[in-house]
Parts: C-alpha cells; sequence; structure tokens
C-alpha cells in the first residue's frame, strides 16, 4: 500500500469503537482527510501524541478506496500549548476550527492551513484580545473565499473620503455616504488594514484598536453570515 505524508492540523476527532477515533485533519496539499487513528485511545499508542488539537504534526496514511484513509503514524511539529490554559482562549479556537469547517469544501485552498496556523499562534500569546482574533479570522474567511468588500469607493464610484460618514451596503458590499452614517474613515481605513491578510497583531498598532474591533465586529460576523452562512 503506497503511504502518503503531509502536514496536518485536527479540525475535529470522534471516537470510534472501544480504543480508535475518527479524525478530520486540514492540509496544505491534500485538502481535508478523513482518517482512522486505530487504537490511539490506549494508554500506549504511539499515535497520540501527533493528534492534539490546537497542534500542526507531520502525518503518514494510507488512503482508503472510500472518503477515509487510515492514519500510519504522526510527529509532532509544534503544540500551542498555552491556548489550552486558557478557557476563554480555548472556548474560541474550537469555534475557529468549526467555522473553518463549516467554511470548507474538501479541497480547500492551502491558504486556509495557513490561517488556522496564524490563528493559532494569536490565541497562544496572552497580549492579543481575543475578539481581535475572532474579528481578524472573519476578515480572512471572507477575503480567502473572495468576498472581500470595497473598501475604496462608495456605492456612487467616488472615492471613500476622510471628511465624509458612510453606512454599508450589503447587496453591494460597499459603504455609501450618509449625513449621520455609522462608519468614519479612520474605522473604514481600520477595516482596510484587517482585510490586507496582515496578522492579527499588527491590528493591535493602530490607535483605538479595541473601539475599531468593536465597532467593526457586527459588520464582518454579518458579511460572514449573509456570505459564507456560518
Amino acid at each position: 500500500m503506497n503511504q502518503l505524508t503531509t502536514t496536518g492540523i485536527i479540525l475535529g476527532r470522534t471516537d470510534f469503537g472501544e480504543a480508535d477515533r475518527i479524525l478530520t485533519l486540514l492540509t496544505p496539499d491534500h485538502g481535508k482527510l478523513r482518517l482512522m487513528a486505530k487504537g490511539v485511545r490506549r494508554v500506549k499508542s504511539k499515535l497520540a501524541g501527533g493528534i492534539e488539537l490546537f497542534s500542526v504534526s507531520d502525518v503518514v496514511y494510507i488512503r482508503g478506496r472510500g472518503d477515509m484513509g487510515t492514519l500510519v503514524s504522526t510527529r509532532l511539529i509544534k503544540h500551542y500549548g498555552r491556548i489550552v490554559k486558557d478557557i476563554q482562549r480555548t472556548m474560541l479556537g474550537y469555534d475557529l476550527l468549526k467555522m473553518l469547517g463549516r467554511a470548507t469544501e474538501d479541497e480547500p485552498e492551502a491558504e486556509y492551513f495557513e490561517l488556522l496556523k496564524q490563528a493559532f499562534e494569536a490565541l497562544d500569546d496572552a497580549q492579543v484580545p481575543l475578539e481581535t482574533i475572532r474579528l481578524w479570522f472573519a476578515m480572512q474567511l471572507l477575503r480567502i473565499a473572495g468576498h472581500t468588500p470595497n473598501l475604496q469607493t462608495d456605492t456612487g464610484g467616488q472615492r471613500l473620503a476622510a471628511d465624509k460618514s458612510y453606512n454599508f451596503s450589503f447587496d453591494d458590499m460597499t459603504f455609501t455616504p450618509h449625513t449621520s452614517g455609522r462608519f468614519t474613515a479612520n474605522e473604514i481605513k481600520f477595516l482596510r488594514l484587517g482585510f490586507a491578510g496582515y496578522q492579527p497583531k499588527v491590528l493591535l498598532k493602530v490607535q483605538d484598536s479595541a473601539t475599531h474591533v468593536e465597532r467593526a465586529l457586527p459588520l464582518v460576523t454579518t458579511m460572514l453570515q449573509t456570505y459564507i452562512k456560518v
């Protein structure tokens, strides 16, 4: 049997039988994999160390005849252990795994794998606020899926101006001028930075970052629910 090697992140685990576990992994080169990890729940299993949640591991597996393969061996590359020491970071980590799992098909682009790695790095860093991570992750899901909003011109095709306020049109995915609009030029600049694909720590360098995150999160969450259905 031909053995295949890849790098994987666990998206989900389901106990099967007395000692086995079915794993769903995200990989940069083989899309999503469903693998049977035989005997992994036994105390002396050699597979267990490489399939922890919030980890990146080298994986060797055998492709099955159907949609499920068999895990042969694992080697832990990095475990983001500080995530599980904080219940709030752990819960957000679970939310992000589920969100990405629902947002991707069986053959997602490698960029989703890198997104999840960067999310783990941010969750592992206590200096990065949880709501910043949540907003940043939603922005990246939209960007990778091709649903970045128009942050350059308004609904009339005019350049967004520093002296105007705006409301957002979800139908057009762009801003429309309004005398008492909810969004200012500074908040739109913050959105541009977030959708540019930088790591979440970059958002912390913006003055009043926490306020911008609070104002932007409902908007981006609605975009995500509208276009990604998660």
